[in-house]
């Protein structure tokens, strides 16, 4: 794997996830996997983090993960080194002081330049694999807010820059479904979409990118990380001819 380093000291390092790639096992998904790449490059890591114990797969550890993106998410992800880089970013994570931006393409025109989605989401009816925001979710319904901007929209889709408020699982693409929006090349939660236009704006998988990132340090200083856009985000802003918004955004 070949993994970009966007900050390191002592206790934490901070990458750049490629897409395609699973942060940790999950007894369903093969490998390699980014805690493959913290053992080897962090054999000391090994036993920091927090093992996860399932009925079907047992337990499964997860060497220096504090936080995951989807298998197919870019961007910043933290990796904690040691028990006290893990200890410090998990108060964080549980307080809610870690600030996270995404980018994101969405299916149709949003106009509102501000916006708030205040949704609990539960499981879906319907499938197992998914999580849903909408009337019908089963199981137990957790609180979920996810702030946008708008930066701009052309036809047939917009570009938005989103803060989870929240860090609930899948919590920007459920959001997004439910407001009848869905991340642009989904196959999880916009498959009519992707029937209808498999193609949109280039993508092959689903177009949301951890753009940034800022968190408290273990010797108290404030970090914030960003992870530069990939080129296929670079190839959707060109397609739909916004660079000069990019640009202002200082995307580019």
């Amino acid at each position: 794997m070949k993994i970009t380093i966007l900050y390191e000291d002592k206790d934490i390092v901070v990458v750049n996830k490629p897409s395609g790639i699973v942060v940790h096992p999950d007894g369903k998904s093969k490998g390699p996997f980014i805690t493959d790449w913290v053992l080897e490059n962090y054999p000391k890591a090994k036993n920091v983090g927090e093992p996860v114990e399932t009925k079907e797969y047992g337990i499964i550890e997860r060497p220096g993960i504090v936080h995951r993106l989807d298998r197919d998410t870019s961007g910043v992800l933290l990796i904690a080194k040691t028990k006290a880089g893990h200890a410090k970013l998990k108060e964080q994570f549980q307080e809610r002081t870690v600030v996270k931006k995404y980018l994101t393409f969405v299916y149709g025109e949003i106009k509102d330049r501000f916006g708030i989605i205040n949704r609990p989401i539960g499981r879906s009816p319907n499938d197992f694999r998914r999580w849903s925001a909408t009337r019908g979710a089963r199981g137990e319904m957790r609180d979920a807010e996810t702030w946008y901007v708008l930066l701009s929209y052309r036809v047939g889709y917009s570009f938005l820059e989103i803060e989870p408020k929240t860090g609930r699982t899948h919590q920007i693409r459920v959001h997004f479904k439910a407001v009848n929006h869905p991340v642009v090349h989904d196959t999880l939660y916009a498959p009519e979409k992707i029937k209808e236009k498999p193609n949109a704006l280039g993508f092959k998988r689903n177009a949301l990118h951890a753009y940034s990132l800022e968190f408290t340090n273990t010797v108290g200083k404030k970090i914030k990380v960003v992870a530069p856009l990939p080129a296929d985000f670079k190839e959707a802003i060109e397609e739909l001819g916004i660079q000069e918004v990019a640009k202002k955004e200082g995307l580019c």
